[in-house]
């Protein structure tokens, strides 16, 4: 499981990466609310924990603008405001669970393990579907219009990878972690020559185009 911590206490933060990798459990963390919404949208995670009060941006907002920018990591929000008006707050800016501070880290690791399995629910998903494209998770078939496509290994993670986040923008960063398992970038043209090579193969003889390049951000795979 990997999981983001979006908290301006640093001794907190420490003490919190420290303990879930003990657990098992790799854990990213941003000190502010900007750097925590730049980091949850360009990456994959199985949980958030975002502290209420932060600098630069409050966590209700970093909720609210992951949700509207169309990322569903579930929430664990984390606060000293701990009455009923402060977690319904809370749960209605978009959070899926809310612990107040203190807390018990035996608590909050039984609870990011709740989490983590229910994203990992529609991770069970065997079909995807974009249009008349679809990729069998099992089978690892994918066909178009009922005509069957071969594709390459790495030409199926990266399909894999972009239909799963169907109709989002997906980045070179996102890409090179979750399909090449990079956590860095090797500036090469390796993901442009797949995806140029994976865009022929689902659009050839088709006159609707599903894989699409956008400037500057990355690309997505849309059914128009």
């Amino acid at each position: 499981m990997k999981i983001l911590i979006i908290e301006d206490d640093l001794e907190a933060a420490a003490y919190l990466t420290k303990a879930f990798r003990e657990a098992g459990i790799v854990a990213d963390h941003a000190s502010d609310g900007e750097s925590g919404l730049f980091m949850g949208t360009e990456n994959t995670y199985d949980v958030a924990i975002i502290d209420r009060m932060l600098p630069r941006r409050d966590g209700l907002s970093v909720i609210s603008e992951l949700r509207r920018k169309g990322v569903h990591t579930p929430v664990l929000i984390l606060s000293a405001l701990g009455q009923v008006d402060d977690r319904v707050t809370g749960l209605r800016a978009g959070g899926d669970d809310y612990l107040p501070k203190p807390y018990a880290f035996s608590e909050l690791l039984a609870r990011v393990e709740v989490l983590g399995r229910r994203k990992g629910t529609p991770e069970q998903d065997v079909l995807y579907r974009v249009g008349d494209l679809e990729l069998d998770r099992l089978s690892h078939e994918v066909r178009r219009g009922g005509k069957e496509i071969p594709l390459q290994p790495r030409e199926f993670r990266l399909l894999e990878y972009l239909m799963k986040n169907a109709g989002q923008v997906v980045t070179r960063t996102m890409l090179l972690e979750n399909v090449w398992d990079y956590h860095f970038d090797p500036q090469t043209n390796v993901i442009d020559v797949h995806v140029s090579r994976l865009r022929s193969k689902i659009e050839k003889d088709f006159s609707q185009p599903l894989l699409k390049t956008i400037r500057g951000a990355g690309y997505m795979i849309k059914d128009e």
